[in-house]
């Protein structure tokens, strides 16, 4: 869990009343601004922050408490709820995992989604979107230089997460965390496939890279098209990579049939 920074927070209309407070929060949380698992700044800093009392500020996340939105922790302050996961149900998720075809409407679907996404991000992106995606992409490139297996896996989502801010469509930036919730728990497939070798993530830097370059360009249909190209990519490594790994059962099998012991 990570502290929000107090900045994000200003100062509320003179008339200072819960509902202002209520309305900020939630902005700041449907821009996805405030993501899961935040702790909001202290009551007296916030209230300070806010200009707004402190019985105000505790009636304001009062309410946004009885709606799900926060979580106080007694003692340890107030927390931005778990607002992603609720997107899919739980019985949905279950279904999904069960069911080899989930994996291919998945990328199917986010093929699409993607596209979208980057073509709004090179179309809006502001100053500070691309600042972030340039932070983003020079963490990535040093993971990959280094050698860094899971930092290269982090920044990978933190990239798609960046381009979907820069897209400046709440619905389609909150469609996509769920998306990528249900990634980062293995629902769909591992990751670790696609990443398996080191040609594999060659190749995913350079898709990453043509992603970035677009954007920064401002170039939406290259961006869309980079994008697409990007998804259609995992799609083939992920059938590659359980094709593998079934002949890889199969010959086991035979060998231990012919009662022959397998190499350490």
């Amino acid at each position: 869990m990570t502290d929000t920074p107090f900045d994000l927070f200003s100062r509320i209309s003179p008339s200072r009343t819960a509902d202002e407070v209520v309305r900020q929060i939630e902005l700041l949380l449907l821009e996805g601004v405030l993501r899961d698992g935040e702790r909001l700044p202290g009551e007296r800093e916030l209230s300070k922050r806010l200009d707004v009392s402190r019985p105000i500020l505790r009636d304001a996340l009062k309410e946004l408490e009885n709606r799900g939105l926060l979580v106080s922790q007694h003692g340890d302050g107030t927390y931005v709820a778990d607002i992603i996961g609720q997107v899919f149900s739980r019985p949905v998720v279950d279904l999904i995992a069960r069911h080899q075809r989930a994996t291919q409407d998945y990328i199917e679907y986010r093929r699409e989604l993607e596209g979208i996404t980057a073509e709004l991000a090179a179309r809006r992106a502001t100053d500070y979107d691309r600042q972030m995606l340039t932070r983003i992409m020079q963490a990535m490139r040093a993971a990959h230089e280094g050698g860094s297996f899971d930092a290269e896996l982090d920044a990978d989502v933190e990239l798609h997460n960046a381009i979907g801010e820069a897209a400046h469509n709440i619905v389609l930036l909150h469609t996509l965390r769920a998306c990528y919730r249900l990634l980062a728990q293995g629902i769909f497939f591992h990751r670790h496939l696609v990443f398996a070798s080191e040609t594999a993530r060659g190749h995913l830097l350079a898709q990453h890279e043509a992603i970035y370059a677009a954007i920064m360009a401002g170039d939406g249909n290259g961006a869309r098209e980079a994008a697409q190209a990007h998804m259609d990519y995992i799609a083939v490594a992920i059938r590659d990579a359980e094709r593998s790994g079934e002949w890889q059962r199969i010959a086991q099998l035979r060998m231990q049939k012919r009662g022959i012991p397998p190499q350490a």
